[in-house]
């Protein structure tokens, strides 16, 4: 989901090009993020108790660029070791890769002690590449005394720097980052940028919209040499889900808002993104052990007795969005499915694990939500914010789970039903910071009970309310917020102005939420500060406010 409905928005005013030839000095540091061999550094994810999924990517010749499908067959070394100076290797293999996965490598790394830091590097023709540090997830016995984990969503490279991967690659605290989608995002340049005027604070390359398999390739290759980025894939193991951009905006099973029938077959151009995806991510498809050619991305991981996290896939599967969400009975109908059959039948037997904590890791808010209450004036720029209202000021969320209510009516059903406890959904894709209940039935809420909690990370650089209004932060914004939690009394928190990134910890008592902001987008060197905490305590199934966000380690 993103604020641009819209292809012909461009950049075209004074103030866009005065703040392009500010930031544009920035560039030539980007550009330098990485040389010589291993161009687009390490990664690793899906940590498992005995082993993690390592990546990179080799450059063999000088041809062999990303998406070019030129270069030899090269084999590299991988190593694994209890050290950073690899005097104590425990596990190395040898791999070959080819210009036909576009020169990446992905191996799992099997055979490891459970809830243990390691340290990796991949060696091409001699070369080493850089060293990152990885860490396995507990025994599925094991009881630990908290998890902590980052949370991103949204990081659309032409808006701005990643000042939010920076800052959280900066932390020694914690375990492992949770990406909830919008890795990449499709548009070309001038199509998606920054604040009002548009602005491609770095310009996508290739400079088209990602349609082809070399455009997909190149594109996450570019996002790949962002040297914060890069930094933060060699701090800690990634957890992973796509949402619509890493294809194209709106995304559902058999086409997308942004696909026009000039650009070919959707299925082709779906296929293609993920073939580049699976190349490109640290992360298992297809629920196995395979590592290549996968397609499917929902599934779980487990964090002893304290947690298990379901990742969802909400674009592959779904129905197409309804369109006229006031009088449109699709939204109600038990026949469209957000989910998929299969993938609903998976996360309601996820959400009877004997973990304690049941997380869920949701590309798009399954909270209700009516807008019923925000002023004409205002629709606008919340819908270029959340892309979940028409013009009229319908108020649903038609994207989102609000335009799939029987799939969340089986869901929330399953958990009151089996009288389940500790549901936590993680979600991104609005550009926003909320912390919610769950309710059963919103119209009548807080009388009755809640399902579970849901906690929203704003976006790492997307345009919010503000960047949309032109406002200063915290202004107009605020009429939207407090009209959107007088018509949602379970929505607890929200946030419409700030980007940055969120930390997630995890103990037997509570699970909480802490929210940080960053500066400006635009400014490469954009500090961070904390700006509010919300938990929900073990058996509540209910948000509350913190005084400050976890500390120690």
């Amino acid at each position: 989901m993103t604020t641009l409905h819209r292809r012909t928005f461009l950049a075209s005013s004074a103030a866009a090009a005065g703040l392009a030839a500010t930031v544009s000095g920035n560039l030539d540091r980007a550009a330098a993020a990485g040389s010589g061999v291993f161009q687009h550094g390490v990664a690793s994810g899906d940590p498992l108790p005995s082993a993690v999924v390592l990546w990179t990517r080799v450059t063999p010749t000088a041809e062999s660029t990303p998406g070019s499908g030129l270069g030899p067959d090269t084999k590299v070394r991988w190593e694994v070791a209890s050290d950073a100076g690899f005097r104590k290797v425990v596990r190395t293999g040898t791999v070959t890769t080819s210009a036909a996965r576009d020169h990446t490598v992905k191996v799992d790394a099997t055979g490891l002690a459970p809830e243990t830091w390691y340290y990796y590097r991949f060696l091409s023709g001699g070369v080493p590449s850089p060293v990152g540090r990885t860490r396995t997830a507990p025994h599925a016995t094991a009881t630990p005394d908290h998890l902590r984990f980052g949370v991103v969503s949204c990081a659309n490279l032409q808006a701005g720097w990643f000042s939010a991967y920076r800052h959280l690659a900066a932390r020694d605290d914690l375990h492992a980052i949770l990406h909830l989608g919008d890795y990449v995002y499709e548009y070309a340049p001038g199509e998606y940028g920054y604040g009002q005027g548009n602005v491609d604070v770095r310009r996508h390359d290739p400079a088209t919209e990602m349609v082809q398999l070399a455009d997909y390739r190149r594109r996450h290759a570019q996002y790949k040499q962002d040297p914060d980025l890069q930094a933060l894939h060699a701090r800690y193991p990634f957890i992973v889900t796509w949402d619509d951009h890493e294809v194209a905006n709106d995304a559902w099973r058999e086409g997308a808002e942004n696909h026009q029938p000039a650009e070919g077959d959707y299925l082709a151009r779906r296929a293609r993104s993920h073939r580049a995806y699976d190349e490109w991510m640290p992360v298992r498809m297809d629920g196995t052990a395979a590592l290549d050619d996968g397609t499917r991305l929902f599934r779980r991981l487990t964090f002893g007795r304290l947690a298990e996290i379901s990742m969802l896939d909400l674009r592959t599967y779904r129905d197409q969005q309804a369109t006229t969400p006031l009088v449109d009975p699709a939204i109600d109908d038990p026949q469209r499915t957000i989910t998929g059959r299969e993938q609903l039948d998976w996360l309601k037997t996820s959400l009877t694990a004997p973990a304690q904590w049941k997380l869920v890791g949701n590309p798009v808010m399954i909270a209700p939500v009516t807008f019923a209450q925000v002023p004409k004036d205002l629709i606008g720029p919340v819908d270029d914010v959340t892309g979940i209202l028409p013009r009229d000021g319908a108020p649903y969320n038609v994207d989102q789970w609000d335009g799939y209510t029987d799939d969340r009516r089986e869901v929330l059903a399953h958990i009151r039903d089996r009288g389940l406890r500790d549901v936590v959904f993680l979600t991104g894709d609005i550009h926003s910071a909320w912390a919610c209940d769950l309710p059963y039935d919103a119209a009548t809420y807080p009388v009755g009970d809640s399902a579970g909690v849901e906690f929203v990370c704003t976006s790492v650089t997307s345009n919010n309310l503000d960047d949309i209004t032109g406002t200063p932060p915290r202004t107009s914004s605020l009429t939207v917020e407090a009209a959107l939690q007088t018509s949602n009394r379970h929505v607890r928190y929200l946030n419409f102005d700030d980007h940055g990134y969120s930390v997630f910890d995890v103990t037997p008592a509570r699970a909480q939420m802490d929210y940080y902001v960053i500066g400006d987008r635009a400014d490469r060197n954009a500090a961070s500060r904390w700006t509010a905490s919300w938990a929900t305590r073990s058996g509540t199934s209910k948000v509350t406010p913190v005084a400050q966000p976890v500390t120690g380690a």
